[in-house]
């Protein structure tokens, strides 16, 4: 699996899989947040500001087989890498627009690797329900980076769009 970044989806999506005995591969543009995935149980990072083409790497550290499933959060130029770097068959789930709100990619390497596409948003209540006790069962709880007072809310906007490492939490009472 490739999760792309260290903020709060990506982290999670690279707890869930490790937890469940997947490879996970992370992308990011610092060092210091490659180093603190490993502790999460990432295999490798790969630095997207060093190694623009990061879909190279991805293949270079998986024998050019690709990953099975890419947590897409930025959307832009990524969204091609991202078809590039995945395996026949495999799934991009594209959770997130960092980057940019369009994207130009490859009709037919889509096609021709039968690439699932998936957009996601919010899902079911009973999923929700089913994740959370899968959570609890595997002691999985969220990376928070900084908790902010409400107070404070522009700067905890500021602050997620600076980067974070998880999540950034906005405090609504006491």
């Amino acid at each position: 699996m490739l999760v792309q970044g260290t903020g709060g989806v990506s982290i999670f999506g690279l707890q869930i899989a490790s937890a469940l005995g997947a490879r996970v591969l992370v992308t990011s543009s610092s060092d210091a947040k490659l180093e603190r995935v490993k502790a999460l149980g990432a295999g490798e990072g790969i630095n997207y500001a060093r190694t623009s083409e990061w879909e190279k790497e991805v293949l270079k550290l998986t024998a050019h087989a690709g990953v099975d499933h890419i947590l897409e959060v930025a959307g832009g130029k990524s969204l091609a890498q991202s078809i590039a770097a995945i395996k026949p068959g495999g799934q991009i789930a594209v959770i997130g627009i960092l980057a940019n709100f369009s994207s130009d990619f490859p009709i037919f390497s889509l096609l021709l690797k039968q690439v699932i596409l998936r957009g996601i948003s919010v899902g079911p209540r009973r999923a929700l329900e089913d994740m959370t006790r899968k959570f609890e069962q595997l002691q999985l709880h969220p990376v928070i980076d900084t908790v902010y007072p409400f107070g404070d809310a522009l700067a905890a906007y500021d602050h997620l769009y600076r980067g974070a490492f998880g999540k950034i939490v906005i405090r609504v009472t006491g």
